[in-house]
This record gives C-alpha cells, structure tokens and sequence, in this order.
C-alpha cells in the first residue's frame, strides 16, 4: 500500500482568509474518493496547534499500489482539484512511501 501525504501553508494574510481556503481545499479534496476509484482512503486535516511554524492543511490518502497513486494523480478530476488549491498555496510538501503494516496501541 502507498501512502501520500502532502501539506500546503495557505497565502492567506489573516486566519479568517487561512481558515476560508482550508475549507475550500477541504471540499475539493474530500469529495474526490467518490469519483476516483483509486483512492482506498483520504482524510484532509487543518492545523488546530502553531500556525506560525505549522504547515496550514495536510491530506494523507491510501492507494493499493505506485500504480493506483499515478492513476490518481493524472485523473480529471483530480487534475481539477490542483487548479483550486493552487492559486491558494504558497509552499507544498508531500511523501508518498509504502505502509507494510498499520501497528495499533492495544
């Protein structure tokens, strides 16, 4: 399994602005697994801690495979997704490594 982890500090000049373009990359991003078959999971969060040293909004989503990540990241739709988040970004960074196993606290 794959997972992709990507972060974006937002260009807003205030927290309202950061807050508005959290929610707009937000919408975009979570609506994207019910038309890309690809995608095993997808969760979107908005920093609640630091935001002058934090990034602003992380996704980490699961693919089955390389594969299945290449068949997402040239999707329509998904290629869709990246002309609204990236006028709102100033700085991204993702990871995209293989997960052996999920380890759970008992």
């Amino acid at each position: 399994m794959i997972r992709h982890v990507v972060s974006w500090k937002l260009n807003g000049t205030d927290a309202a602005a950061r807050a508005e373009q959290a929610a707009t990359i937000t919408a975009t991003l979570t609506a994207l697994p019910a038309v890309i078959p690809e995608i095993l999971s997808l969760e979107v969060g908005t920093n609640s801690a630091y935001p002058d040293s934090n990034w602003d909004v992380v996704l980490i989503a699961d693919y089955d495979s390389l594969e299945g990540l290449e068949a997402y990241q040239v999707h329509p739709d998904h290629v869709a997704a990246t002309h609204v988040i990236k006028p709102l970004v100033s700085a991204r960074s993702n990871v995209d490594f293989e997960v052996e196993s999920v380890l759970t606290a008992d």
